[in-house]
């Protein structure tokens, strides 16, 4: 029973292991990433120059940021919306496996035939 249990987990691991690793993934999780350290960054430089410019009674030269004139927010929020609707391929493989009366063989067959494809 319990040898029982600890494979039925280790299948789980298995499959977050795939989905975690997935290519896909860790590319849109960088662009991610970069995308709102980007806009944190704009963002941070617009409102410090802001105060710059109050506090200094001064014109203050924003042209030289190397966000200058670029639309992070807008290019965060095309990226949020790319994570929010990506499809995994290895999510595919585990729908089509549940499908099935034995979906463990299926899902083991299927992941085989992905990798001789590769």
């Amino acid at each position: 029973m319990i040898e029982r249990a600890w494979n039925r987990m280790r299948k789980f691991h298995f499959v977050a292991e795939s989905v975690l690793n997935s290519e896909e993934l860790d590319k849109t999780v960088v662009r991610l990433v970069v995308a709102t350290q980007n806009d944190g960054y704009a963002q941070g430089y617009a409102k410090c120059s802001h105060h710059v410019i109050n506090a200094l009674k001064v014109d203050w030269d924003t042209s030289k940021s190397p966000t200058h004139g670029v639309d992070t927010g807008a290019a965060l929020a095309t990226v949020k919306t790319e994570f929010n609707s990506l499809q995994l391929p290895v999510m595919d493989l585990i729908n089509v496996a549940l499908q099935s009366e034995d979906h463990v063989r299926n899902l083991r067959k299927s992941s085989q035939m992905k990798k001789m494809k590769i």
